[in-house]
């Protein structure tokens, strides 16, 4: 298996001393690698579109094998070294177990034909990165695209008798969208237009989880 290592150096304010070095590394954590990971995730995007290659991705914090914080002089962080650091334990796994089960009986249920893939699921998950990675351009138009190709193809699924109210939900929520992507070809995304981009991702992710759950196994 190959694996990659990536570090991310702060510039800011200088620790003043070893004893506030110390203080800053004991106090930080998974809000500072978040911070890091985000960093990390902007140059990939940059890297993907320069190289013109859509095999390039982010990753998520789950990717990591092993996740360290630490400080260092310039030249010892510029070649990978430290000061000192400490590794961070991942807790994610265990707030996920509840929900293994499921995700497994879904991956079983696609894998053997059982249950359809949807266009609109890729499309959001899509949106849901660009949103997330702070791309609200893009994320308002890959919204309206998942937002339509929902409304497609939903009514006409196995799970649809399930999905009346929020098919119904959708439907008007479909013009803020479709001005939030005109926004966003503009150049003129406002805050009003990033609210209406959220709120239809959360409602049609929540859509296909009524819908997963919907399906027979």
């Amino acid at each position: 298996m190959e694996t990659t290592r990536a570090t991310v150096v702060e510039v800011g304010e200088p620790l003043r001393s070893p004893e506030e070095a110390a203080a800053w590394l004991a106090g930080a954590g998974e809000p500072e690698l978040a911070a890091g990971l985000s960093v990390l995730n902007r140059a990939l995007h940059a890297h993907r579109l320069a190289q013109a290659d859509p095999q390039v991705h982010g990753i998520g914090r789950r990717d990591a094998l092993v996740a360290r914080l630490g400080y260092g002089a310039g030249e010892e962080v510029a070649d990978g070294q430290w000061t000192d650091a400490r590794e961070l334990i991942d807790a994610g796994p265990r707030r996920r177990r509840s929900r293994i089960p499921a995700a497994q009986a879904r991956l079983a249920a696609l894998l053997t034909g059982r249950h359809a893939p949807l266009a609109c699921e890729e499309l959001a998950l899509r949106a849901r990165l660009d949103l997330d990675e702070g791309r609200a351009r893009e994320a308002a138009l890959q919204v309206l695209v998942a937002l339509d190709a929902a409304l497609a193809e939903l009514p006409d699924d196995p799970a649809a008798p399930a999905l009346v109210e929020r098919l119904e939900e959708l439907r008007g929520l479909h013009d803020g969208v479709g001005a939030a992507a005109a926004a966003a070809l503009a150049g003129t995304l406002g805050a009003p237009e990033r609210d209406a981009t959220a709120l239809a991702l959360g409602r049609i992710e929540a859509a296909l989880r009524a819908r997963a759950a919907a399906l027979p196994g």
